[in-house]
């Protein structure tokens, strides 16, 4: 790793290469897996502080203060919604403490998710093809002795970050749009008609709104959620190498193994594996786990040993025949109580800080797409008709079903030290579950793959699973647990009760929204939406 280029580093998920990086983040996680429940005198230091009264427009000129519509702080994936806001007409500003600019390492995503941000108004399709570096199908889904299942256009194309960041600063610029590059965040302090933004460069702006879109270890979510560690974390360890011959199709999910022993614990390890647009031979192999951070999960580090160790079989090459462009790492941390609603006035977390990214996915740009226009048409509402109140905010990170309900799978990917299953058994179960929404066929497969789950096709796909592999039942309940599983059903439920809600009741409600007070009209609009993305509706066949 010391002998590989660090020029191309960036902020985020995945942009740093270096071994000194690698063992900052090892540090980081040791630190979440010993965290114990916070007590109140050691509570994370407040990174918002709140103010009675106004702040008058005298004391703002006196003090130089640049006023903006919106500041979003965290640019990688907050480009992306200060560009949809600037787009609707308000003054918008990026907060970002390094350089804006995407990282080296592509972004694995479908066309049909990039078409999101073509129906939003900030990308066109011609956009689409400068950015995409690399096609490949089939795909393949794969369990170890058990079978494989392949399909067509799924995380099929390798997108260039760097060129879509730099596409993304100059349309968001020629908006209106001002970027601070360079520029920490060192403190919010809200006001009952105005956001202050404190920079560690000693600028103040101010705001009506403030987007935190600074990922998963935000100083702000921190505080909310007081510095709790996470409910489940994705371990991702992979490199960008160069020499594979044979070099066309791609790798969704993955398992070459079945439970094995790391360190004091137990880990599943999975793969995924992309066709890179820097060369022919170019390939990106990603190997992750899943873990309820405790002390004794495993360092980055001790996966990147086993990634080396492993992925010469997996992969059907000898390491002397690869050179080594990139390694990548990275940790994911999700919470159960999921996406996190606004929890002060005039603040509201987007992206990885929201939490509404699966928990069985890492990364969550595929997530940005998905919900980028319903959010950026939500918050142009709260602006417009000042409904800034965390109530009011909070529609914009409503409960959402189905992705409560990703936890099972996420629980059924985890090894656990004490399980009373085969080591075979999480093969076993994604095997037969994935065999039965390929009997069911795409309406039910694709949009699991894109992690989009919906009622219809999940009743299927359980009832399949019963009449087909009953035996596996009792095996489930031992490993998921009983507690697990009726929190699941309570989910489950919802997730049947919002489809009923978005096929049926969307349609009465909806003719009649404009007759409504301003106020009950913004609100009525989140709960369809809610119904909507909440039951997986948004979701639509190519």
């Amino acid at each position: 790793m010391e002998k590989i280029p660090v020029s191309g580093e960036v902020g985020g998920a995945g942009g740093a290469y270096s071994y000194t990086a690698l063992k900052r983040l090892d540090q980081l996680w040791s630190t979440i897996c010993s965290t114990v429940l916070v007590a109140a005198s050691q509570e994370p230091k407040k990174f918002v502080t709140s103010a009675p009264g106004s702040r008058n427009v005298y004391d703002l000129r006196d003090k130089s203060i640049e006023t903006f519509d919106v500041l979003v702080c965290g640019g990688t994936l907050g480009i992306f919604l200060a560009a949809a806001l600037s787009l609707k007409g308000h003054r918008v500003a990026i907060v970002e403490r390094n350089l804006l600019k995407g990282r080296e390492q592509e972004w694995n995503i479908s066309r049909k998710e990039l078409l999101e941000l073509v129906d939003v108004g900030i990308l066109t399709e011609d956009d689409i093809d400068q950015v995409t570096a690399a096609k490949f199908n089939p795909n393949r889904c794969g369990f170890q002795g058990k079978g494989e299942i392949w399909v067509e256009d799924i995380l099929n194309l390798g997108v260039l970050p760097a060129k879509l960041i730099e596409i993304m600063k100059k349309r968001f610029i020629s908006l209106g749009g001002v970027i601070f590059e360079g520029c920490s965040v060192s403190g919010i302090c809200l006001y009952d008609d105005v956001a202050i933004l404190e920079l560690a460069e000693e600028k103040i702006l101010s705001s009506r709104l403030i987007i935190d879109a600074m990922g998963n270890f935000s100083p702000l979510v921190k505080q909310i959620r007081l510095g709790r560690k996470p409910d489940g974390v994705c371990l991702v360890v992979g490199a960008c190498l160069r020499g594979f011959m044979e070099n066309v199709t791609s790798d969704i999910i993955y398992s070459s193994s079945s439970v094995k022993k790391v360190g004091d614990t137990k880990a599943h390890y999975f793969w995924e594996a992309f066709p890179a647009g820097s060369g022919q031979a170019d390939r990106t192999t990603y190997m992750f786990t899943y873990v309820e951070p405790q002390p004794g999960c495993p360092k980055l580090e001790e996966l990147l040993d086993d990634y080396w160790d492993l992925m010469p079989a997996y992969q059907g090459v000898a390491l002397d025949d690869l050179d080594i462009l990139r390694v990548i790492y990275g940790i994911f941390p999700t919470y159960r109580d999921s996406p996190l609603p606004a929890a002060f006035n005039r603040i509201l977390q987007f992206g990885d800080a929201s939490g509404i990214q699966s928990p069985v996915s890492f990364g969550g740009f595929g997530s940005l797409t998905r919900h980028l226009g319903r959010v950026s048409t939500g918050i142009d509402e709260a602006i417009n008709g000042n409904f800034l109140d965390s109530d009011s905010l909070s529609l914009l990170n409503p409960y959402m079903p189905n992705l409560s309900a990703s936890w099972l799978f996420q629980r059924a990917m985890s090894a656990k030290k004490e399980d009373d299953v085969s080591e075979n058994f999480i093969n076993e179960l994604l095997y037969i579950n994935f065999q039965c929404m390929q009997r069911l066929g795409d309406p039910v497969l694709r949009p699991f793959l894109q992690d989009v789950i919906q009622f219809g096709p999940l009743v299927k796909t359980l009832g399949l699973v019963m009449l087909t592999k009953p035996l596996i039942i009792p095996s489930i309940f031992r490993k998921i647990g009983v507690p697990v599983l009726l929190d699941w059903f309570g989910h489950f439920s919802m997730l049947g009760v919002y489809t009923f809600l978005s096929i049926f009741v969307d349609p009465l409600i909806r003719p009649w929204i404009n007759a409504f007070p301003a106020k009950t009209k913004y609100e009525m609009r989140r709960y369809l939406e809610a119904w909507k993305y909440g039951a997986g509706l948004d979701y639509k066949q190519q």
